[in-house]
């Protein structure tokens, strides 16, 4: 199992860190550093940043957002970035949700998985340089009637293929991944939940022949070190009340449907109710933390070798951290702690 490092969102007040974080990672053998995009911060920009300060470790995003940008758009940054970096690049994709996507981009959110696998099916074409011509319910190209004709990318990526991911929560979004992508991106895993995103993937693969053999699964985990596991758990609230309670509406809110499927009805329930009415501090204190604890790496590192234990037994093939804490110093030991748990696990 190989190590990622999550560096979110851009422009919270610790990118200078943020890059320091990243060539930590890059001397101690991350395999990944991914950089996020919501209504803030691009990640094109962002991992171009990165690329140029470091020297081996890949750069990924996590996400690019869908509708921020056509297909063709989104290849020619995977391109542009992949020569950039010197093969470094991996391609996380992503619909966003509903407000972001209507609210932000003007982009309507229906049909989402058809729209996801149409817009692969264009960038593996346009990927591949072939002369771009594609007929489907989203988009046409060229258009017809006018000016436009097939042509194809000019740049000439270092490698043939860009490892595609998919940020999948969904039955049929997983499904739908392990069909089309070549890797995915979870949040909130749970080891002892594990089927709950495995199975649907595995399903994916057989309708496309294949198994999980080569697919990459990236769940990106918090880690927060230290003797006392409540007191650390407790640095993860505020971040798991983000995504439970506010990420989406009442009625669409992907990430509280994966907690009601993990059996923690009531808690997505009470944290939404919370966190809709603006008391974040009471959607954070909603948060179980049996929840926290199975989706994250709390502790010290024994324990922390133990939980990572579990996720490769479970399938994982990159495990992604997302270093609690507001100092460079508490994010630097995180990093090295991932390492050494690792290690001590015999997973390196």
């Amino acid at each position: 199992m190989r190590l990622g490092i999550n560096l979110g969102y851009w422009g919270l007040g610790m990118d200078a860190d943020n890059i320091a974080v990243a060539q930590e990672a890059d001397r101690l053998g991350y395999a990944v550093c991914w950089a996020a995009e919501a209504y803030g911060s691009d990640a094109a920009t962002v991992l171009s940043y990165v690329a140029a300060k470091t020297e081996r470790i890949d750069v990924g995003s996590a996400i690019f957002q869908i509708p921020a940008r056509t297909p063709t758009m989104t290849a020619m940054t995977a391109a542009t970035l992949d020569t950039l970096s010197g093969g470094r690049f991996r391609l996380g994709l992503g619909v966003s949700g509903p407000q972001v996507s209507e609210g932000w981009y003007g982009v309507k959110f229906d049909k989402p998985l058809a729209r996801t696998r149409e817009y692969v099916e264009i960038i593996r074409k346009a990927m591949a340089r072939e002369r771009l011509v594609h007929e489907g319910a989203n988009w046409t190209l060229p258009l017809p009637g006018g000016p436009g004709k097939p042509i194809k990318l000019t740049v000439h990526p270092v490698r043939e293929h860009i490892p595609l991911y998919i940020a999948a929560i969904g039955p049929k979004n997983l499904e739908q991944t392990g069909e089309i992508a070549d890797g995915w991106l979870g949040i909130f895993f749970a080891p002892e939940h594990a089927a709950l995103s495995v199975d649907p993937l595995k399903a994916g693969r057989a309708k496309a022949g294949l198994t999980l053999d080569g697919f990459d699964l990236c769940p990106t985990v918090t880690i927060a070190v230290g003797d006392d596991v409540k007191a650390a758990a407790d640095l993860q609230r505020d971040y798991a009340a983000l995504y439970i309670g506010g990420m989406g509406s009442k009625e669409k809110n992907f990430y509280n449907q994966l907690t009601r499927r993990m059996g923690f009805e009531q808690a997505a329930d009470e944290i939404q109710e919370r966190y809709l009415a603006r008391d974040k501090a009471g959607a954070a204190a909603a948060v179980p933390h049996e929840l926290i604890d199975a989706t994250s790496l709390l502790g010290d590192t024994a324990r922390i070798a133990d939980r990572m234990q579990a996720y490769a037994d479970a399938g994982v093939t990159t495990l992604t951290l997302a270093p609690a804490g507001f100092t460079l110093a508490e994010r630097i030991t995180a990093l090295r702690t991932g390492v050494e748990a690792l290690e001590r696990a015999g997973l390196a």
